[in-house]
Parts: structure tokens; C-alpha cells; sequence
């Protein structure tokens, strides 16, 4: 069935792209009202004006090819315009870098559980997907959260949320786009790294059963999961080492990911920046048998030391853009296993507990 797909050789050629050593995605779809949170940290006001400011202010760092393939973001910045007149999307696509789109619509609480949710935005998709492929994205990224605890995540809640990311994924494929499934099992929790590794494994087993059924092209699809971790509320969640959490997710997903898919982008989760980029060094480091690139698509862990700098003042671009670039180039490193740290970072901490995008 996954051979029908009209997009084939795109598809894979696009996920590949992505892929590609050393490189990784900025995560810039933050909502409206995420993004206003973001922006009252640094007591800047949340319009249009300042949101679009600040988007370009990251996709016109210089480099920024070098270190990012992709770009994931809000409906509202992909058809926004540079100062300039240059439409957003043709900057990114001169850097070489890939525009992509988020496609959910949040999340919902599932009717009999224990206040576990399921992501919604299956309505009207296809022509989101169509009108996004017009507009020059080429992937598109929707998440599900799963939580650790009291008797979660239910079965209910595994099969809802992979069952409605297989049916994402077949409709952004079916449209051109490159889907990014994520299924986020969340840091929120007292677990262990070891509940986390169990919950992780049984998600994803689930997941790609659901991609299988669907007849996903997994040559021409990304996963954005979580690394294995005790939970952000665990007494050894900050005594463990980044080796332990590269082991754990490392054997979580060869124990569940088709070698097929081209690459997995982690997600930062709340993690700080510099954890961020230590864990994904050690991942790409620790000796297994690894047939995916094992790379980031960090929002929080590329943005936070640069959101800092700017301050959404124009006298503070360039020394904005060197801060993300560092971090940037940090993340890269690490994809390539040789990140030995240092990289600027203001290191406050990211964590917010039942995050919303």
C-alpha cells in the first residue's frame, strides 16, 4: 500500500534531507499564546509585529544551513514576509533549510481516563496538508502526549493517540508532506528511567504497529520521541548520566523502530539546553547498532539563551543570532557524537510541567 504514494521519491528524498549528518530541526511553532509566554519572560508584548521580529531574526542567521535541515512553524510564520518583502519560506529554502509545518490542533481530554488526552486536528486535514504543500512547506509535525503515572498511560490512551498519528501521517504523506510522528511520553513524574524505558518501548511497539496498518512510507517518515529519563520529579533524575540515558533510549528504540525510517529528531522535552545537547552527544556516541541518524528538533533547547540575548530589541539581532548559532552548532556537534561542551547557554531551567505547544 505505501508504494501507491503519489510523493514517493519526494517523500524520500525530503526525509532524508532532513536527516542528513550533522544537522537537525528548529522547532519554531510555537502557538500564539506559547509564544506569549515565552515573550512575557522577557517583557516583550505578544502581536504580530514582534512574533514575526523575532522569526526572523532566527531563520536569518547566517550558518544557519549548516547546522539545521529543517524548520518547523505556526501556521501565522509560514506565510509571513521578512522586513524585506521576502516571504519566510523562501529564506529558509536560500539557507537550505527545509519549511515545515505543525498541523494539530492541541490536545483534549479523553472521556473516562484520568484526565489523559488525545490530540485533535483530523478535521479538514487533508486540505490544510494541500494548501501547506502550495505554500512551500515540504513536512509537517504532530504531537501526542502520553503521561507516567497512576495506572498511566492507559491502553486506551496509547491506541486513541497512535491510532490518530497513523491516520496524520497517511494524510500528510498522501499531500507531499514528510510526516513528523510524536508520540511524547512526558517527563511530568516521580518515575524511573526504567518505567520510562517500559512505557516508551510499549508506545512506540504501538505506534508503528498503527503505521503499518496505515501503509505509511517509512522511508518517506521522521519520529520525534522522547529520550528515556527518570521523571523530572524523581529523586535521580539529576544524578543521571547522560550515558545512562543514551543507553536506555538507544535500546528502547532498537527494540522497536524499522530500520526503514531515515532518522529520529529527539525532542527536548524540557530539558535545559546544555543537558539537551550533552545527552544527544552521548546517544550518538554510545556503541550500538544504530540504522536511523539520531538528531534534535529542539524548540525550547535552541531558543532560550536567544529569546535571553534579543530581548525584542533590534540593537540585540546580531548578538542574538550568535547565541543561537552557538546552540545550533552545539546540537550538531553532538548528531556527530563530538559536542565536548561549553557552548553558550544561560542555563535556566525549561521544565514546565503538562507543557502545552
Amino acid at each position: 500500500m505505501a508504494h501507491c504514494v503519489q510523493y514517493r521519491e519526494e517523500l524520500i528524498k525530503n526525509a532524508n534531507y532532513i536527516g542528513s549528518p550533522g544537522k537537525g530541526i528548529l522547532a519554531s511553532d510555537e502557538s500564539t499564546g506559547t509564544i506569549g509566554s515565552r515573550f512575557q519572560k522577557i517583557n516583550v508584548e505578544n502581536n504580530e509585529t514582534n512574533r514575526k521580529a523575532y522569526r526572523e531574526l532566527l531563520f536569518l542567521t547566517p550558518d544557519l544551513g549548516k547546522y539545521c535541515s529543517g524548520a518547523i512553524l505556526y501556521e501565522e510564520t509560514l506565510y509571513q514576509k521578512a522586513d524585506d518583502g521576502t516571504p519566510f519560506v523562501d529564506i529558509l529554502n536560500k539557507q537550505g533549510v527545509l519549511p515545515g509545518i505543525k498541523v494539530d490542533k492541541g490536545l483534549s481530554i479523553i472521556p473516562g481516563t484520568k484526565d489523559e488526552q488525545v490530540t485533535e486536528g483530523l478535521d479538514g486535514l487533508a486540505k490544510r496538508c494541500a494548501d501547506y504543500y502550495k505554500a512551500g512547506a515540504r513536512f509537517s509535525k504532530w504531537r501526542a502526549a502520553l503521561k507516567i503515572g497512576d495506572g498511566c498511560p492507559s491502553d486506551l490512551s496509547i491506541h486513541e493517540n497512535a491510532q490518530n498519528l497513523a491516520r496524520y501521517a497517511a494524510i500528510s504523506q498522501a499531500n507531499g508532506l514528510v510526516p513528523i510522528v510524536e508520540p511524547e511520553v512526558l517527563m511530568d513524574g516521580d518515575h524511573t528511567i526504567e518505567r520510562c524505558a517500559q512505557v516508551t518501548e510499549k508506545v512506540l511497539a504501538v505506534v508503528f504497529k498503527y503505521l503499518h496498518d496505515h501503509g505509511i512510507l517509512l522511508e518517506g517518515c521522521l519520529l520525534k520521541p522522547n529520550m528515556v529519563t527518570a521523571g523530572q520529579q524523581s529523586a535521580t533524575y539529576k544524578t543521571t548520566k547522560p550515558e545512562q540515558i543514551a543507553e536506555a533510549t538507544v535500546t528502547a528504540l532498537a527494540r522497536t523502530v524499522p530500520p526503514a525510517l531515515p532518522a529520529i529528531m529527539f525532542l527536548s522535552g524540557g530539558q535545559k539546553e546544555e543537558e539537551a545537547s550533552l545527552n544527544l552527544n552521548a546517544i550518538n556516541a554510545f556503541k550500538a547498532k544504530k540504522p536511523w541518524s539520531l538528531s534534535f528538533s529542539y524548540g525550547r533547547a535552541l531558543q532560550s539563551s536567544c529569546l535571553s540575548a534579543w530581548k525584542g530589541d533590534k540593537a540585540n539581532v546580531k548578538h542574538a543570532q550568535e547565541v543561537f548559532a552557538a546552540r545550533a552548532k552545539a546540537n550538531s556537534d553532538a548528531q556527530l557524537g563530538q559536542y565536548k561542551g561549553g557552548a553558550f547557554s544561560v542555563e535556566q531551567a525549561l521544565y514546565e510541567k503538562d507543557y502545552k505547544y
